[in-house]
C-alpha cells in the first residue's frame, strides 16, 4: 500500500567539510577524460537507509547523544575520504577540469517529518526520496558530490550522496562510499589496508574537441514517473528459465529481467509503431583492459552497448531468447580491441553516439536503458553501525531507464522503471507484467 503522506524535509544545518589533509600543488588539476566528457551532466544518486536504535528510545537524551556523536563521526570521516579522493572536495572548471582546491563538498543535516523509518522503506515512492539528496539531480554545478544526512523522528537514518556523473560511474561512487565507510570504521587507527584509488582516466583516454554534442540529450522533469517494482527468486527463475536454449544455457538475472520488462513495455505502448527501438545495457571497461584493471580506478570506465531492433523485428520471438542473443553479441563486442580504439580516439564511436541522439531528437527510436548495480554489494557500507537496512534509489530524471538493485537478501531484484506517465499506467495494466512483480513487502 502505498502511503498518501506529504514528506517534509527541514534542513538543520549546511556546512562544508574539507580534506584532513591538503591536496599536493601537483595533483590540483584533475583533467576530465574523453568518457567523463561524454557521460551525461547528471548526478549518480546513492541512498542508504539504517535503522540506528538508542540505548533507551523513550529518553530524548539518550537519542539526541546519539545523533550527535554519529553526526561527528559521519564528518570527521568523510574529511579523511576526501584526502584520498582528492577531485570530489574540488570544483569544476568549464566542464574541461577539475580544480582540486580542497575547498569541500556541501554536508546537509536535516529532519524528516510527515514519514516515519518504517514508511520510508516499506512502501517506497522514489520521488519522494529524491527530498532525501542534496542536489537535484539534473542541476550540476560546480560541485562534484554532496552528502545529505536524513534524520527520521522516531528514528533511523538515511545518508544521500549525490556523485557527478561528470567525474565517476556507478562502481566508483560505491567505491568511494566503501572507502568512507572502511574509514569511518577504523576511526584512528592507521589506514594502511585502505585501498587507494588510482586518477589515470584522462591519461588512457585523452580530453578532445566536443563540439556541439549535447551529452544532456533525454533528461527532463516533466511527465516522468518512477516506481519500485520487486521481483523475487522465484520470478526471476522461472524468467530464466524461459530463455534457457541451446544458445543461451545458462541467462543472468539482468538478462531474464531486462528482456521480460523490455517485452512488456513493447506489448503495452507500441500500438504497432515503425519505429526502431535500441535496448542499452553499460558496460563496464576495467575487466576490458589487457592487463584488466582494478575496481579501485576512479572515473567513468563504462560505455554502452546498443542493441538495435528492426520494427520489423519487434515481436513476441524476438522479446524474449532472441533479444538476448542479440544483448549478448553487442557487448561481447566491448573487449579489448575496442578499448584500444577507444584510448586511441576512436571516432568512429563518437560519431555512433552522435548520430543516435540525433536519431533520439527526431523521434526515430525508441530507447530503453538498464543499469544494474547487482553484485556490487552495496549493503556492506558499514559506518560503525552495521549494514544499511536498505538501499534504494530515487526518480531518475530519464524516461525509458530502469536500475536495478539486489534485494537485501540478495536473491531478489528491484527494478525502479521510469517511465512517461501514461506509459507506466499501460505497463502497470498488463497482466503479463504483474504475474512476475512480487506483492510482498521486503522490509
Amino acid at each position: 500500500m502505498t502511503s498518501t503522506k506529504v514528506v517534509e524535509i527541514e534542513v538543520i544545518s549546511n556546512e562544508i567539510i574539507k580534506p584532513y589533509s591538503p591536496t599536493p600543488d601537483d595533483l590540483r588539476h584533475y583533467k576530465l577524460s574523453f568518457l567523463d566528457q561524454i557521460s551525461p551532466k547528471v548526478y549518480n544518486p546513492l541512498l542508504f537507509f539504517y535503522e540506528l536504535k538508542s540505548d533507551d528510545p523513550n529518553d530524548d537524551h539518550s537519542h539526541h547523544n546519539l545523533n550527535n556523536n554519529m553526526i561527528n563521526h559521519l564528518k570527521k570521516s568523510l574529511s579523511k575520504v576526501l584526502t584520498l579522493f582528492y577531485p570530489l572536495a574540488g570544483r569544476f572548471k568549464d566542464d574541461l577540469f577539475v580544480d582540486c582546491n580542497d575547498q569541500g563538498v556541501p554536508f546537509l543535516e536535516t529532519k524528516v517529518k510527515g514519514q516515519s523509518f518504517s514508511e520510508a522503506i516499506k512502501a517506497p515512492i522514489p520521488s519522494d526520496h529524491n527530498k532525501f539528496l542534496p542536489f537535484k539531480l539534473d542541476e550540476v554545478g560546480e560541485f562534484a558530490l554532496g552528502v545529505q544526512l536524513n534524520i527520521f523522528e522516531n528514528g533511523g537514518i538515511a545518508i544521500g550522496l549525490c556523485t557527478s556523473h561528470k567525474i565517476a560511474d556507478a562502481l566508483s561512487c560505491i567505491m568511494f562510499v566503501k572507502t568512507w565507510a572502511a574509514i569511518a570504521r577504523c576511526d584512528d587507527q592507521t589506514h594502511d589496508t585502505i585501498t587507494q584509488p588510482e586518477f589515470i582516466s584522462a591519461t588512457l583516454f585523452p580530453p578532445k574537441d566536443m563540439g556541439s554534442y549535447n551529452q544532456n540529450i533525454g533528461i527532463t522533469r516533466t511527465d516522468i514517473i518512477a516506481k519500485r517494482f520487486v521481483f523475487d527468486a522465484r520470478a526471476i527463475k522461472a524468467l530464466k528459465t524461459k530463455l534457457i536454449s541451446d544458445e543461451i544455457k545458462a541467462p543472468s538475472r539482468v538478462e531474464a529481467l531486462s528482456s521480460f520488462i523490455w517485452s512488456r513495455f513493447v506489448a503495452a505502448t507500441s500500438n504497432n509503431s515503425e519505429k526502431v527501438h535500441i535496448v542499452i545495457h553499460p558496460v563496464n571497461l576495467r575487466p576490458k583492459f589487457d592487463p584488466p584493471l582494478e575496481d579501485h580506478h576512479f572515473g567513468n570506465f563504462y560505455r554502452s552497448a546498443f542493441t538495435v531492433v528492426p520494427s520489423s523485428s519487434v515481436g513476441e520471438d524476438y522479446c524474449g531468447r532472441e533479444l538476448v542473443k542479440r544483448i549478448r553479441e553487442e557487448i561481447k563486442k566491448i573487449d579489448k580491441e575496442f578499448v584500444e580504439k577507444l584510448k586511441e580516439g576512436n571516432e568512429e564511436h563518437f560519431h555512433m553516439i552522435k548520430d543516435n541522439c540525433s536519431s533520439f531528437v527526431r523521434g526515430e527510436v525508441v530507447t530503453f536503458a538498464f543499469t544494474s548495480l547487482c553484485r556490487f554489494q552495496v549493503y556492506e557500507a558499514d559506518f560503525g553501525w552495521g549494514n544499511p537496512t536498505w538501499v534504494g534509489c530515487p526518480a531518475l530524471n530519464f524516461h525509458n531507464v530502469t536500475a536495478f538493485f539486489d534485494t537485501k537478501t540478495g536473491d531478489g531484484i528491484e527494478a525502479y522503471i521510469s517511465l512517461k506517465q501514461d506509459d507506466m499506467a499501460k505497463l502497470e495494466a498488463d497482466n503479463e507484467f504483474q504475474t512476475f512483480v512480487s506483492p510482498i513487502l521486503l522490509y
